[in-house]
This record gives C-alpha cells, structure tokens and sequence, in this order.
C-alpha cells in the first residue's frame, strides 16, 4: 500500500509539472504552480517529512504563486496606461 501511494503521488507531481511547464498564460501558470506545491507537500507527506511538507505549503503553494500574480499585475498594469491620461490629452 505505501509503495503504491508513493508512486501515485509522484506520477500526480509529474503531471502536474509538465502542465506547469506547459502552460503559457502566466496567470495559469501560477495557478498550475500552486497546484504543484500542493502535490508535492502531499509527496513529502507521504514520504514521512512533515517539516518539508509544512515549508512547502508555505512557500511553493500560497507565497511563489502570489508573488507572480502581483508581478504579472504590475507588468500589465505598467503595458497598459490607465485611460485617464488619454483623456486629457
């Protein structure tokens, strides 16, 4: 049984990175990111190293995914000036 759930875990981590890495939208991706993080905290789980499971919750699931939607905002934001200074003009 535990052989079998490692195996799952680590085929369900694999998909889950090739989806990330082949995915285009960076919006999408983070998403797919965050999912990643999650599949690898069950991983580390299931692979008995809950400290690393607890990090990885932490930092690959909700902080790295965040941080790239707030970058990705601000990158869009900066692509496309607000429509106020057109109007002015």
């Amino acid at each position: 049984m535990n052989n079998a759930l490692i195996v799952i875990t680590l085929l369900l981590t694999a998909v889950t990175a090739t989806a990330a890495a082949l995915t285009r939208d960076p919006v999408r991706q983070a998403v797919v990111l965050a999912l990643l993080g999650l599949c690898l905290a069950v991983l580390f789980t299931v692979l008995q190293a809950p400290d690393v499971a607890l990090s990885q919750l932490g930092v690959g699931s909700a902080i790295t995914p965040l941080l790239i939607l707030l970058t990705v905002r601000k990158v869009r934001r900066e692509e496309h000036p607000d429509d106020r200074q057109d109007r002015t003009e």
